[in-house]
């Protein structure tokens, strides 16, 4: 089948060709008839399959039929995060360059002026997160009443975030006679139940099996200790093929880290998590869409969230422990029938979480060795062991919070927790108090200047026993 067979406008079909597309991927080629014919739909397939366009081309037909009125907004697309608001976005101006369409949206993260101006104007298609929408909603920003079709992508996903009293809420304000679409990778029986509450006599399309991979990615699974993770990583990135590379982390403070490791030796990357700005998280993506840099470190916040063409692996250098997840991840590649490969490592206590991925999907990952890697090899000391002293909370008078303490008193120690050596050497040991009439309490431990010694924390921490100090 080709798409000029699926009765989308002509002005459509040409931003289609532009693109490089002729042949609809069969999520698309089940899903776009029915939205065409103005039914609610279900709509399930695996991450990567195509599902954004399969809604955008059949409802950009239907508005292309037509205008909205003054300060009206005809479409509502709703997603769980900014990152899969903006890919939306890019998607449906894509497929729409050559209508008159007005598209906008709506996130948080940036300043909510120019939103609040596009809902106030009205547009045929706003694409929003249900959080900055419900909170713009009940200041009494938007015009819905003439809301023609309702998008609800990445469903289960919204779930997942907590956004169904949200949704819920925005769906209450939304005229009861409209079409509703939701898609997603996963359809669980809550997600179900959901659904007969927003939808009316909807159409299923499913292709595939649910919350299962796309066949087009290739899986592999690497057993490694924790420790040498990063090692192995940086092995394995020295491989030429390993071109555009994502790499998942369980927690934000685990993606800076393991970014600071890649750059000392030479790997360029960026970072995504939930700490970045909206500036950071877009200048991030737009570097490693360019190559800017080839390996994105980020956390599940990007697991829904990136639809970038290209990426060669996914690297799961946390395992996750909800099999959903994993089907997310790897989904980044291998997108729209292209191949790409996806990496796990586990160390031994994520085996359980791995055993429970494979009853999931039905079969087992493929074990590998990595050749030339020494996997007995010691893990390397925490950069935070490593190193002289110096840093950590700066002394001051008597009762050692930050600052100068009182110039009679004299100023507190230096050091702190990034001091070196083992535990009884004192990595959090100050350094000597400032000079004063009665000497500054060293620093969680440093001994203090002065006629009378700082106090300590004991012997553990680098100081003297703490000093009795009569009034």
């Amino acid at each position: 089948m080709a798409f000029r067979e699926l009765a989308l406008d002509p002005r459509i079909l040409q931003a289609v060709q532009e693109a490089g597309y002729t042949e609809p991927t069969p999520i698309q080629a089940a899903a776009i008839p029915p939205i065409l014919a103005g039914h609610d739909l279900i709509g399930i397939a695996q991450t990567g399959t195509g599902k954004t366009a399969a809604f955008t081309l059949p409802i950009l037909t239907r508005l292309s039929a037509g205008r909205s009125g003054p300060g009206q907004i005809r479409t509502l697309v709703l997603a769980p995060t900014r990152e899969l608001v903006v890919q939306i976005e890019e998607n449906v101006r894509a497929y729409a360059k050559h209508l008159h369409i007005n598209i906008a949206t709506v996130y948080g993260g940036v300043g909510e002026r120019n939103q609040i101006e596009a809902l106030r104007r009205g547009a045929d298609m706003i694409i929003a997160t249900p959080g900055r929408l419900i909170d713009l909603l009940n200041r009494r920003y938007g015009n819905f009443s003439g809301l023609q079709h309702l998008i609800l992508d990445e469903a289960d996903r919204m779930l997942d975030m907590g956004f169904l009293p949200s949704i819920r809420e925005i769906v209450r304000q939304m005229p009861k006679k409209r079409q509703t679409l939701l898609f997603s990778a996963t359809l669980s029986k809550e997600i179900e139940s959901v659904t007969r509450e927003f939808q009316v006599s909807p159409k299923t399309v499913q292709i595939g099996r649910r919350s299962n991979p796309a066949e087009t990615v290739t899986q592999f699974v690497y057993e490694v200790p924790k420790g040498l993770k990063p090692q192995l990583l940086v092995h394995l990135l020295r491989e030429p093929q390993m071109e555009m590379v994502l790499v998942f982390v369980r927690m934000k403070h685990g993606a800076d880290r393991l970014a600071r490791r890649l750059e000392q030796f030479g790997i360029r990357c960026a970072t995504l998590h939930a700490n970045r700005s909206q500036n950071q998280r877009l200048r991030a993506l737009a570097d490693f869409k360019s190559g800017a840099v080839r390996v994105l470190v980020a956390t599940d916040i990007a697991a829904r969230g990136i639809d970038v063409d290209g990426i060669s692996h996914v690297v799961n250098f946390d395992f996750p422990p909800q099999p959903e997840d994993y089907v997310h991840r790897i989904g980044r590649t291998g997108r729209a029938n292209a191949v790409g490969d996806a990496i796990s490592f586990v160390s031994p206590d994520e085996q359980p979480d791995l055993r429970s991925l494979e009853r999931f999907i039905g079969r087992g990952i493929v074990r590998k060795r990595a050749e030339g890697f020494d996997y007995s090899a010691p893990a390397p000391a925490p950069a935070e062991s490593r190193g002289g002293g110096g840093g950590g909370r700066p002394g001051g008078g008597r009762d050692r919070r930050p600052g100068q303490g009182r110039p009679e008193r004299g100023g507190g120690g230096g050091g702190g927790r990034p001091g070196g050596g083992p535990r009884d050497a004192g990595p959090r040991g100050g350094g000597p108090g400032g000079p004063g009439p009665r000497g500054g309490g060293g620093g969680n431990g440093g001994g203090g200047g002065g006629p009378r010694p700082g106090g300590s924390r004991g012997p553990s921490r680098g100081g003297p026993p703490r000093s009795f100090r009569p009034r």
